[in-house]
């Protein structure tokens, strides 16, 4: 059986959901939360977050903006695969094809969750989430937190949370990905329009014009536009700061002059 807290359904017209309004044929902001749909041999929770993205968008269900990794604490209290990070998906849908895109999820985790995971969703509408949801994903950073806490926020709230598979223990982490990405200011994208298919020097111009990257920030500060050549090898990995998609860069210590920027290294990027 299937862990459920505050799972809406609603008919054709009005919506409701953690107490806001969401009229049928308007589009809506909402965030996908999933955790612990992997095992050790298998892809993690990263690539089946970025796969269901594009089956939304190949069903013309919902058109995925940004997915995000979460991390959240690591301690041996709590059992987790690699690293006991989250991620969240922020789309946009009708308000009337909520039920069509939990349903979707749904399938797809049951489906795809890896053998002894225990696999959690999370749904809800951006506007409806709040700041007790956003103070929960920044507890899930520093405290272990039961499955019950989880549920009672989850249905005070009207949110969409689900346990799917093993214990259902993936529901804290669902939630908490949600809340924390609601918060703007925690986390870094494992999928941004365009950004994946970036490579070799670029200018920053280029980048803003044809990724979603919304700015690029030097570790020193400021930014960059224009013609600032950029090295984007081997992974760009832009963190929300914010509530935008910021790539950060300091100055290449080469003198050959290809370009004025490498990225941050990874180990800074892990901060987020």
């Amino acid at each position: 059986m299937h862990i459920r807290a505050g799972r809406p359904r609603w008919g054709a017209g009005r919506k409701r959901a953690g107490g806001l309004d969401f009229v049928a044929g308007q589009p809506t902001r909402y965030l996908i939360g999933i955790d612990d749909t992997d095992n050790l041999t298998s892809r993690g929770t990263g690539f089946r977050a970025r796969s269901l993205g594009a089956l939304l968008a190949a069903e013309s269900l919902a058109k995925p903006l940004g997915i995000t990794r979460h991390q959240l604490l690591v301690d041996p209290r709590i059992p987790y695969t690699s690293h006991n990070s989250s991620l969240c998906l922020l789309a946009e849908a009708d308000a009337a094809d909520f039920d069509a895109v939990a349903d979707f999820c749904r399938d797809y985790l049951l489906r795809e969750a890896a053998p002894g995971s225990d696999a959690g969703l999370c749904l809800a509408p951006a506007a409806a989430v709040g700041p007790a949801v956003e103070a929960y994903g920044a507890r899930a950073k520093r405290d272990v937190i039961a499955r019950s806490d989880a549920v009672s926020l989850a249905q005070a709230r009207g949110i969409l949370l689900e346990g799917l598979t093993g214990d259902h223990g993936g529901i804290i982490g669902a939630l908490a990905a949600v809340g924390l990405r609601a918060s703007a200011r925690d986390g870094r994208f494992v999928w941004l329009p365009g950004v994946r298919e970036m490579s070799g020097v670029l200018t920053a111009d280029a980048i803003l014009q044809t990724t979603g990257i919304d700015e690029i920030r030097p570790l020193s500060g400021g930014r960059i536009a224009g013609p600032d050549r950029i090295e984007t090898s081997p992974w760009p990995r832009p963190v929300l700061l914010e509530g935008r998609a910021v790539l950060l860069v300091q100055r290449t210590e080469q003198n050959d002059g290809s370009h004025e920027w490498n990225l941050a290294p990874k180990e800074i990027i892990k901060r987020y």
